[in-house]
């Protein structure tokens, strides 16, 4: 079966063709219109007849990141109009008071309520839709009082949305996010609305080009590690905002799985910003919410921690005269100054390049102009570009790895992205970390990950009961659990003694546990899930690698650093520091 993997990245648009033991690879420069990038970058890949095509998109979070999604209005509960502006009492930074957070996505004015209201055992005023104004909006986000338990009038004020407004984008809360926590509630449901109508166009375009290359109808990467039909992702868009990393992270943990290695870090550093997961077991972690843009979307997403670190990253020095990497980047167009397309300011790309750790051609036929990239980075060292990218490089890998309680020299690191492998050996030595897997496919390992991507549609259901009262529960999913007066949770996989494990679980994370103290069980998270397609890459005769040195890869470039060696296989170069 021949299987077809497109990801779109900030840079470069890639392609992966797996037909059978056979793996084609492409790579292009994204354009404006992405589903242009994705009909070019297969065409590239050569693509004949494929019975799967897997897509992962930035069209989400891009609209999120520039503000340029639909005209939505915020429907809720009379006296409860400012929700998505209160937020919670949290400083959008601890140690800056004068610092404000990102504006909501839908102002006052646009903020409507209605009367009636239902109460955590039930109705408690009924619900009169005569006291819903009149609304002109493109999207529509309604999210009620405790609708995560009775969504009786919250589905009431849907329907007659709907039926006002037939060609709006109408989400309430329920459909999406069905969880307590009212404002993480709403804040999902308007980033569904919002985003809604700029996602439906974009795949309906990539649908239609599709159809008229040849291609099936794609699949698409949800933020969960999972592909599900464009309708499904056009209704509930929100679902997508993590497509292209978290299909990288799924490349990287079938990777891990070919070299025999269940505990791995997974490592992406592209063109624009740098995004690290930590792979458990085989499987990677997942988190059941996650800030993007400002913004709390309460939804299942691989838990990727991003930093706006790429080799596009843009060097410049602050006040005090310090230089700073990023999060400032050059893009596609005009890229970095060493790309010969009209950029003039310095990048990590660039520096790389002063220090031979890279060829004179990149992926995807880009010619490198070594005299430009002097002239851009002028007196700055490269080599200091290239600690200060590190640095922020290694705060990210310690926030998925110390911070959460592991230590990741017991881990491999998988390094791919066009740049990832350039920095992989120093930042595994700054680790202790012992063992780097580069891939050969590592610049389109995302596409990799599409086309080994199982479908997955995820569900949650609320409880706030106590755990002994909660009846019987799914064999297989997750449980959020609390002692009962606590605020927050920790997610357990549903198991037997449930309880005991929940015991174990907070003395190991905060030191101390009460076993006579009641548990409550908050909500039950489950995923329907099919298989996706066996993905046995093709291996050739080894051969032995030892730093310093170059790698060239198809595209990528590893850098080995003094002291590391390495065997190629084919599948992928594995590094060790003996």
């Amino acid at each position: 079966m021949a299987v077809l993997g497109v990801d779109v990245g900030g840079t470069f648009t890639d392609a992966v063709v797996l037909d059978g033991g056979r793996v084609t690879t492409a790579k292009v420069l994204t354009s404006p219109r992405q589903e242009e990038s994705v009909i070019a970058a297969a065409r590239a890949a050569g693509v004949g007849f494929v019975e799967r095509f897997a897509h992962g998109t930035t069209v989400a979070t891009n609209a999120l990141l520039e503000r340029k999604g639909a005209r939505t209005a915020f429907v809720t509960n009379v006296g409860f109009e400012h929700l998505l502006h209160l937020r919670r009492q949290t400083r959008a930074h601890l140690y800056r008071p004068c610092a404000d957070w990102p504006q909501p996505l839908v102002p006052l004015d646009r903020s409507y309520g209605v009367r009636g209201r239902m109460g955590p055992a039930g109705e408690l005023e009924p619900l009169d839709l005569d006291t819903l104004p009149e609304i002109d909006a493109e999207a529509v986000a309604i999210c009620l009082l405790h609708a995560y338990r009775d969504a009786t009038h919250e589905q009431a004020v849907a329907d007659e949305l709907r039926r006002r407004l037939p060609h709006a984008h109408v989400v309430a809360s329920h459909e999406v996010a069905p969880e307590f926590r009212e404002y993480e509630r709403a804040s999902t449901t308007a980033a569904d609305a919002y985003l809604g109508p700029v996602v439906s166009r974009y795949l309906r375009a990539l649908s239609a080009a599709a159809q008229s290359a040849g291609l099936p109808a794609p699949l698409v990467m949800r933020s969960s590690g999972g592909v599900a039909t464009p309708a499904e992702a056009a209704e509930h868009p929100a679902t997508i905002l993590v497509s292209g990393p978290a299909a990288g992270v799924v490349g990287a943990a079938r990777l891990a799985a070919l070299a025999g290695i269940d505990n791995a870090i997974a490592f992406d550093m592209g063109g624009t910003s740098t995004d690290v997961c930590l792979i458990a077991g085989g499987r990677a972690e997942r988190a059941s919410e996650r800030t993007i843009a400002g913004v709390p979307i309460r939804l299942p997403t691989v838990d990727i921690h991003t930093v706006g670190a790429g080799g596009g990253s843009i060097v410049w020095r602050d006040a005090g005269g310090a230089l700073r990497v990023g999060p400032q980047s050059a893009g596609a167009n005009p890229g970095p100054a060493c790309y010969g397309r009209g950029g003039t300011e310095p990048t990590v790309t660039d520096a790389n390049l002063l220090l031979g750790r890279l060829p004179g051609t990149l992926a995807g036929g880009v010619e490198l102009d070594r005299a430009a990239a002097e002239r851009a980075l002028g007196e700055i060292d490269p080599e200091a570009v290239i600690d200060v990218v590190n640095a922020e490089m290694l705060r990210a890998l310690r926030v998925v790895s110390v911070e959460r309680g592991h230590d990741p020299a017991a881990f491999a690191l998988v390094a791919y992205g066009g740049a990832g492998p350039l920095h992989a050996c120093e930042l595994a030595d700054e680790l202790g970390i012992t063992t780097v897997l580069v891939p050969e496919v590592a610049g389109v390992l995302s596409a990799l990950g599409l086309v080994a991507s199982e479908e997955r549609r995820d569900a949650v259901r609320s409880y706030l009961v106590p755990l002994a009262e909660a009846g019987e529960l799914p064999r297989a999913g997750e449980a959020d659990l609390r002692y009962a007066g606590q605020s927050f949770e920790l997610t357990l996989a549903l198991q037997d003694d449930l309880a005991g494990a929940f015991h174990r679980t907070h003395e190991e994370q905060y030191g101390f546990a009460e076993r006579d103290r009641e548990i409550e069980l908050v909500a039950v998270r489950t995923a329907d899930i099919k298989p996706g397609p066996d993905v046995d890459l093709p291996r050739t005769e080894e051969t032995g690698v030892a730093g310093p040195s170059l790698v060239t890869l198809p595209g990528s470039t590893c850098w080995l650093a003094p002291g590391w060696v390495g065997a190629r296989d084919g599948r992928m170069l594995r590094l060790t520091k003996p």
